[in-house]
């Protein structure tokens, strides 16, 4: 069973704890001190999934989550521990190729979200967009998981001078199930989610976005979506508005390469008011970002001006589900290190 160990000090370390994501606006992060939440203009933003949790968490029911599906690991990718407490570290049954036992994290500890947002401000990251994953919110023990991960994020945010706003992912769900995000929105605007100082803002109103509509293979429908949208506009009405990012398939605009060709998606992504489209594993080297960067990007930026949509591109630092998809048991092949990281130099060209 093959793994890569990460440290602090390289990019890849940094891209672990973030999760699959990193969206990139015109120039680089902000240096010191506190960010400004009331725009994402220039901010530079890391997707946290925040989804891993030990046995001795609360609400886990003594399993692990994410790091393995039963006794298999589920990961490629080890995280950096050095700078993690005794308290903070989990133990796994793995050993390390000298024998040391392997340690992981848990994002349902506090002072281990608060680390990690500490390394956001020494780094000079700006924020996070913290996954909410629609799924967990059909079950109570799922989403107490879910609800205090977010509290953890918004604690260290406020501590850290960071900023962060959530995403709602829609995989796994229909549009019968669209209603449990609009309630849960109305439920976090309520408790006062948004007038946090850390809650990032765009165009005056809180951000909001929304990953996974326009995929072919999801059963969402452009009516259903259109009916979120509308809906989460509406329960955002009494807590300041809302600023809608969509995060779309790479062919959103040309109905080709990873998108649903069903020409009732347009109207959807014209009540955006950020696109943000997907990126991870559209490419596998820096000739294909480049390609990538030309055919895709290039030309969305153009298609988007004049039209009120701004636009925020991602990145990835690298891609590889080998031990995942052995757990599922899933056709392959799935080569361990797929997209190869290089040490933060496949990342550093797309930034660059």
């Amino acid at each position: 069973m093959q793994f890569s160990f990460l440290t602090r000090g390289m990019i890849c370390g940094l891209a672990i704890f973030a999760g699959f994501l990193l969206a990139l606006a015109p120039v680089a992060a902000s240096a010191g001190g506190a960010v400004d939440a009331s725009s994402l203009d220039h901010k530079l933003i890391l997707g946290y999934q925040g989804w891993f949790a030990c046995p001795g968490d609360p609400a886990t029911g003594g399993h692990w989550v994410h790091w393995f599906d039963g006794t298999a690991p589920t990961v490629d990718l080890l995280p950096a521990i050095d700078e993690l407490t005794v308290a903070e570290r989990c133990a796994t049954a793995l050993k390390t190729p000298a024998g040391a036992p392997v340690f992981v994290y848990s994002a349902q500890n506090p002072a281990t979200v608060d680390r990690h947002f500490q390394w956001l401000r020494h780094y000079g990251l700006d924020g996070v967009a913290l996954q909410r994953f629609g799924v967990a919110l059909r079950e109570p023990q799922a989403r107490t998981l879910i609800d205090r991960v977010l509290a953890n994020v918004q604690a260290a945010a406020v501590a850290n001078g960071r900023i962060f706003f959530v995403m709602y992912d829609l995989s796994g769900l229909a549009d019968d199930d669209l209603g449990v995000i609009a309630a849960d929105w109305h439920r976090l605007a309520a408790d006062g989610l948004t007038a946090s100082p850390a809650y990032a803002r765009h165009r005056g109103h809180p951000v909001l976005a929304l990953w996974g509509l326009g995929f072919p293979d999801r059963p969402i429908t452009p009516g259903g979506a259109a009916m979120l949208l509308a809906a989460l506009r509406r329960e955002s009405a009494a807590f300041g508005g809302v600023t809608l990012l969509g995060g779309v398939p790479a062919g959103w605009r040309t109905h080709d390469f990873d998108a649903s060709h069903d020409p009732g998606w347009d109207a959807v992504y014209r009540q955006f008011d950020i696109i943000s489209p997907w990126a991870v594993g559209r490419y596998g080297d820096d000739r294909g970002a480049a390609l990538f960067a030309a055919t895709r990007i290039a030309p969305d930026i153009v298609a988007l001006r004049g039209t009120g949509i701004d636009y925020m591109p991602v990145i990835f630092p690298g891609f590889s589900w080998h031990h995942l998809m052995d757990a599922r048991h899933a056709p392959g092949p799935h080569p361990l290190n797929a997209i190869p990281r290089r040490c933060g130099w496949f990342f550093w060209h797309q930034v660059l």
